[in-house]
């Protein structure tokens, strides 16, 4: 009888610091902590100020759909449900993404602001009118081919770390309280327009670098170098004397030439 006395005591005694353990894990809610790991990346905050700057430069409003991979705090997301736009982050670690689902709440921008627990790269992105990011190289790099997939015009806003290979149309950097992670960079998905097209009277061949056109235009039998850019759906390049500007849709190009006199130019391929 004392044994088994002994032995309820033991079990119940354990029992409740089972349960005391619990109830205290339970009152401690989850802190992120800078640098923690990730699945592919750690975790680093943008700075407040770098993240207004970016969605700035994006030029996000209500019409907008954002997305942040690895969304980390929600941040991102929050701050531009905030300026109306439907915004969506995703993020791999389940306590990130209840945290940041917490911060939405407390913004007041719930109904604007989702978060979705999985891997970035697996990621459906093809809504995105902007992705405002902060990741790694070696991450934007895997993630290169889904950028490029994107609708012509899409931007896509990083802190500090470029695409490789896609050089930003446009970099600032932040002062102020701002004393790392302070660069945002914009890339804007460019049409693509590489290839042969047919002009009056000639064609124009096109070589593509991302945003950077180069290629010849062969009109009357003579043959110029060009050299331009396309942002977005909006294109420009200089042949010879005349400056074309154009906007592209599809297979089709359709535009201003600039030259002794003003004239309208098409291609088509």
């Amino acid at each position: 009888m004392m044994a088994r006395r002994v032995f309820r005591a033991v079990l119940l005694t354990a029992f409740v610091t089972m349960v005391a353990a619990d109830g205290g894990a339970q009152q401690k809610p989850f802190e992120p902590s800078v640098g923690q790991a990730g699945k592919d990346v750690v975790w680093v905050p943008t700075p407040e100020e770098l993240v207004e700057k970016m969605l700035d430069m994006a030029k996000v409003t209500a019409a907008d759909y954002v997305m942040d991979l690895g969304s980390g705090d929600g941040r991102n997301i929050i701050a531009a449900a905030k300026r109306g736009a439907t915004a969506v982050g995703v993020e791999y670690n389940p306590d990130m993404v209840e945290l940041s689902r917490k911060n939405a709440r407390e913004a007041g921008v719930a109904e604007k602001a989702q978060f979705i627990q999985g891997d970035m790269y697996e990621a459906d992105i093809s809504k995105a009118s902007v992705m405002a990011l902060f990741l790694l190289p070696q991450n934007l790099e895997k993630l290169h081919d889904k950028f490029m997939a994107l609708k012509p015009g899409t931007r896509i806003v990083l802190n500090t770390f470029a695409i490789p290979g896609w050089e930003p149309d446009e970099t600032e950097r932040i002062g102020g309280t701002c004393s790392s992670w302070c660069t945002s960079m914009l890339n804007i998905v460019p049409a693509p327009v590489a290839g042969a097209w047919k002009v009056t009277g000639g064609e124009l061949t096109v070589a593509q670098d991302h945003q950077k056109l180069s290629g010849t235009m062969t009109t009357g039998g003579n043959t110029v170098p060009i050299e331009g850019r396309v942002r977005g759906e909006e294109l420009t390049f200089k042949a010879g004397d005349t400056q074309y500007t154009g906007r592209v849709a599809g297979n089709r190009i359709e535009g201003v030439a600039m030259g002794v006199s003003a004239q309208n130019w098409s291609a088509t391929r």
